[in-house]
């Protein structure tokens, strides 16, 4: 479903947090990934306000926080609430599939 079509859910939910675990800003074509990246980070914050707040954590900012979350590939997403790990995904997610799978888990 394109993000176009999605409704934004109607209660707010303070304690869910969709951390963003982003890889250092250097290197070879990193730069546009994460351009890329940030750019529909954005797109998916507008559809999941207020219910779901996106934190992006760079690992060359924060190495200890990224380390703790045992991640094995950057970008990775970790969806919590109230501290408790929901959902996962290392690497980049599909645009279409993410919205449509945390709206589902805030209903959870």
């Amino acid at each position: 479903m394109p993000f176009s079509q999605l409704k934004p859910p109607r209660q707010a939910a303070s304690t869910d947090v969709l951390l963003v675990l982003l890889p250092p800003t250097h290197g070879e074509g990193i730069a546009s990934q994460l351009a890329s990246t940030n750019a529909s980070l954005d797109r998916l914050q507008t559809l999941l306000e207020p219910a779901i707040r996106i934190l992006r954590i760079n690992e060359a900012s924060h190495p200890a926080v990224v380390s703790s979350f045992h991640a094995t590939e950057l970008p990775a997403f970790v969806f919590l609430r109230q501290g408790i790990e929901l959902w996962r995904h290392q690497g980049l997610p599909d645009d279409e599939a993410i919205a449509p799978l945390l709206l589902r888990k805030i209903n959870s």
